[in-house]
């Protein structure tokens, strides 16, 4: 049996935020191991709020599969590069924002 990488074994702190209509958990903050799959974030949180069903995006910007790994996308989104632009004109903003990002 393949031995577990130092990166997969460890813990990833996972913050949970309550959107729209979902009740607020009690602790919001917890640590999961990085070898676990999303899919026991989504079962946690059904048990949680009594529900069947949940949306749950990872930074409000997508909803990853059940089966990905969860140190998988904690080193996706500390990787990504966000950019935030700003201005007096919506139309000079997004000139300038899509200039910058290209290179």
């Amino acid at each position: 049996m393949a031995s577990e990488s130092p990166s997969a074994a460890r813990k990833v702190v996972v913050h949970l935020r309550a959107t729209g209509d979902a009740p607020i958990l009690k602790q919001a903050k917890f640590k999961i191991a990085g070898t676990d799959k999303f899919i026991k974030v989504i079962d946690f949180l059904c048990r949680q709020l009594h529900r069947e069903t949940l949306f749950v995006y990872v930074n409000s910007a997508f909803s990853p599969n059940p089966d990905e790994l969860v140190i998988d996308l904690y080193n996706m989104i500390i990787q990504l590069k966000l950019y935030f632009c700003y201005g007096g004109s919506a139309r000079d903003v997004r000139k300038r924002c899509i200039l910058k990002n290209d290179t």
